[in-house]
């Protein structure tokens, strides 16, 4: 039902989006949507690139009187560091980095290749997330993500809710719930820093009040999980995405495994554990959806790493140029808005119609029949 597509690059004059196939109706609160791209601006172990950006995204088509037509929405943003043209090229791939690969399958320099593959295309996307965030709130649905582990700094496992994680990840600057494992993982980048290193680390987004049928067991591609995961992998230095219990459910048996089932009249159908993350079937089961991501570390280093000189053959360190020491708080919020996108669009499908009002009617009545 939904689809974005974005264009810019990271140096360039402007980066933009078009969202097409959102309905009409929703007003939208640009601080709000604005609020989620200086949260992904922020986070300790960042570059200086973000004191120089001040994100702020304009609207350039798809509202009136700040509210939705259903016409495709667009979105501007422009670049305080525009300076694409004056930068010089580079030679020497990054290991890690889209660079070398990129070089080689376009048949251009490495500059191209930077400048479209760098994690500044992601302000877009947060962008979206948010108006998506936007929709899913007129329905309830809440979304909210928190950092699990930066290098070896890790949160113990517990449970949380979607309250329990914004009340207590509310002004951490490494996004993290607990002030003990936030203080390792600030340690973590400080030594990173100092040895010219970069981190990698997790995230979870947990997502509550979702109806149960979002998404479809009849074929491969409308599976909600298989859906998102893809979202998620599209994410810059992502290479590992879980739902629920992920990779843990390996050493587990199936008694262990799986959600049992319990009925009253005050809540329905309903499980007492979420082992499955809030997903089974490829379909949501009304319990809270929850999605784990593992960001590997940045490939750019200030200690660079063996690379090959693309213009002279020879071996040398690859090129630096202006990084994150640890972009994993970003991470956790540009995954919070990729999972609203993702679940907006399933909500469309499910859902239909053309305007907010024509939604919230099938919407209802599919609540009324599914409690019956």
């Amino acid at each position: 039902m939904l689809n974005y597509i974005t264009t810019g690059e990271s140096h360039g004059r402007y980066l933009a989006a078009i969202l097409e196939g959102f309905p009409s109706g929703l007003p939208l609160d640009m601080d709000v949507i604005n609020g989620e791209l200086r949260r992904r601006q922020a986070g300790y172990g960042r570059g200086d690139r973000q004191k120089i950006e001040a994100d702020c995204v304009e609207i350039i088509g798809g509202v009136i009187k700040k509210v939705t037509t259903g016409a495709p929405l667009g979105f501007l943003l422009s670049n305080r560091d525009c300076t694409l043209d004056q930068m010089p090229e580079i030679f020497r791939p990054r290991p890690g980095h889209a660079d070398l690969a990129g070089a080689l399958k376009y048949g251009q320099g490495i500059r191209a290749v930077l400048e479209r593959s760098s994690a500044r295309e992601t302000a877009m996307r947060v962008a979206v997330g948010a108006v998506c965030k936007l929709f899913l709130k007129k329905f309830n649905i809440e979304i909210a993500g928190h950092v699990l582990q930066i290098g070896h700094a890790k949160l113990p496992e517990e449970t949380l809710t979607v309250k329990d994680i914004r009340q207590g990840a509310k002004g951490s600057p490494v996004n993290c719930v607990c002030k003990k494992t936030e203080a390792a993982m600030i340690q973590m980048i400080v030594k990173a820093r100092k040895h010219g290193d970069s981190l990698g680390g997790k995230y979870e987004i947990r997502v509550s009040g979702l109806p149960v049928g979002l998404g479809s067991y009849v074929h491969y591609a409308r599976k909600l999980d298989a859906r998102l995961a893809m979202l998620l992998m599209g994410q810059q230095s992502v290479k590992a995405v879980e739902i629920g219990d992920g990779t843990a459910l390996a050493g587990a048996s199936g008694s262990e495994a799986h959600d049992e089932i319990f009925h009253n009249k005050a809540r329905g159908y309903h499980h007492k554990t979420n082992h499955a993350g809030g997903i089974e079937g490829g379909m949501t089961n009304g319990e809270d959806l929850v999605a784990r991501v593992t960001m590997k570390p940045i490939s750019t280093l200030a200690r660079p790493l063996a690379s090959v000189n693309m213009k002279t053959g020879k071996s040398e360190k690859a090129d630096f140029e202006r990084s994150d020491i640890c972009a994993v708080p970003a991470g956790s919020v540009i995954g919070e808005a990729l999972v609203a996108y993702g679940l907006a669009d399933a909500f469309l499908e499910k859902f239909g119609g053309d305007s907010v009002a024509d939604i919230r009617h099938s919407y209802e009545g599919y609540l009324k029949r599914v409690r019956a």
